[in-house]
């Protein structure tokens, strides 16, 4: 399969998510994706605003995660993050459903609560990612979520917060792309963490992974496409902090 430096870069959306995390860990993290040109950064939401000020004026997004990481937020709290996340900068939130509410059945309460934040955000020109958290779900589960984002109009369906029992499953990503709307992308999460699985996922029609071992990944697709490594000196960046 033929694919360019930059066709696998921006596919993946830089994880900065893990609780231990610290400031250095986030300066870090937000520099060394600017130099790998990913497709955004998702960080915590403290610090979202400090992370779009660091990416102001790249093509790498800034993004954060909403009612994460079980969805069990009220639908009222997760419009306020957005809201949050919104005027911090936030360009693509990370949504995760209402696991709680899609195993009861209860798809009119899954259905209203994503409405709210999506139409919230599209209102302000930003994106929304829908997480599934598949590892908890049946594959009629994942179908009616995948129509629902398809009704909403979602960007993107996810598989997973990274933080369930499992990730991202070569089986979840053909289902759902089979079953999203062709103008609702798929992003793998969790388990993602080499060249022959971010291309495999590629193969599917996945267009954003999610990782927190980015530079590993891209240090090994400039290696595969021969091209000059990328001299990315953390302790400087760390100095710039």
């Amino acid at each position: 399969m033929d694919y360019s430096y930059e066709d696998v870069s921006r596919m993946i959306d830089h994880s900065l998510l893990k609780p231990t995390l610290t400031f250095e860990d986030f300066e870090i993290g937000c520099r060394m994706a600017l130099v790998y040109q990913t497709g955004s950064v998702c960080i915590q939401p403290h610090y979202l605003k400090r992370c779009a000020d660091i990416l102001r004026g790249s093509e790498v997004r800034a993004s954060t995660v909403i009612g994460f990481p079980h969805g069990g937020h009220c639908t009222s709290t997760k419009m306020a993050e957005a809201q949050q996340a919104l005027a911090d900068g936030g360009e693509e939130l990370d949504l995760v459903c209402n696991i709680s509410r899609v195993l009861s059945g209860d798809w009119d309460y899954v259905k209203a609560d994503l409405k709210a934040v999506i139409e919230l955000t599209h209102a302000a020109g930003e994106k929304v990612k829908v997480i599934f958290e598949n590892c908890y779900l049946e594959d009629h589960h994942k179908i009616q979520l995948c129509e629902i984002c398809t009704e909403l109009k979602a960007d993107w369906v996810k598989t997973s917060t990274g933080y369930g029992t499992g990730g991202a499953t070569m089986n979840d990503l053909r289902l759902m792309r089979k079953h999203a709307g062709p103008n609702v992308q798929v992003k793998a999460a969790g388990g993602v963490r080499d060249m022959e699985a971010l291309l495999e996922c590629r193969e599917i029609g996945v267009t954003r992974i999610g990782a927190s071992v980015t530079q590993a990944l891209l240090d090994e697709c400039r290696l595969r496409l021969k091209l000059e490594p990328i001299r990315f000196n953390a302790d400087v960046a760390s100095d710039n902090y």
